[in-house]
């Protein structure tokens, strides 16, 4: 009885810090993403009349994209770990429909599930296709999958900003500082696969992806003066 007590406090303790974190988080966001100056080039392929979208990004701009694509109701990806649980109240208080939950090391079948039913409903799926842990920019083949079975093309979207703030993580998450320029830009959208599409061309289509949204990424942070963290120490030890 103590047991089933103690479980239904911590329970009830986890259900109210992520309702307080997620709420101030979504705040703290909306606040600060008010102040940067978006400049999206060409019109927005992911507001189609042809119905729900598949859109493609690297896992380094989920904050940029979880403000630029807010009160649209789209949806997106969180984990089934507890910061997926932050994540998904978060993006919730961002207008986001429920994003589907997985990864491709656990519960890669929900996921995958969950984004088909959302596009089969009519929602559009803007996710990062080398998350959750990477490797940074590389795509992981569920996206080629989801394109092949819903029949929608897969959607390039990159990002970049500078000023910004540049996480040590794995994917190096781009946090623009306020009234950072922010730019944002749109691939071709990449042919569907037949249905009967082999794991073969399913991974082509995923390097193609990636080909395509390095391409765009590079682009522009050329044109922001953004370079990366390779870049940065390559040219470090030119210097040394």
């Amino acid at each position: 009885m103590k047991q089933t007590t103690g479980r239904r406090k911590s329970l009830l303790a986890h259900r109210f810090t992520i309702a307080i974190v997620s709420s101030l988080v979504a705040l703290c966001l909306r606040i600060l993403g008010a102040t940067w100056r978006i400049e999206e080039d060409g019109p927005d392929p992911l507001e189609s009349p042809d119905g729900p979208q598949l859109g493609a990004l690297w896992h380094r701009n989920v904050l940029i994209a979880a403000y630029v694509f807010r009160d649209r109701g789209f949806s997106t990806t969180a984990s089934l770990s507890r910061d997926g649980d932050l994540i998904t109240a978060m993006l919730l208080r961002l207008g986001y429909v429920s994003p589907a939950r997985g990864s491709s090391s656990s519960g890669a079948a929900g996921l995958l599930m969950g984004i088909y039913r959302a596009v089969q409903g009519g929602t559009t799926v803007a996710f990062p296709t080398d998350g959750p842990r990477g490797p940074a920019r590389v795509s992981k083949s569920g996206v080629a999958t989801l394109s092949r079975l819903t029949g929608r093309p897969i959607i390039p979207v990159a990002f970049s900003a500078s000023p910004s703030l540049r996480f040590s993580s794995w994917d190096e998450t781009l946090l623009p500082l306020p009234f950072s320029r922010v730019r944002l830009r749109y691939g071709s959208p990449r042919p569907i696969l037949a249905r009967s599409g082999s794991d073969d061309q399913e991974e082509e289509a995923c390097r193609a992806l990636d080909r395509e949204l390095n391409r765009l990424t590079d682009e522009l942070d050329s044109e922001l003066g953004l370079a990366s963290r390779k870049a940065e120490a390559e040219r470090t030890g030119d210097r040394t």
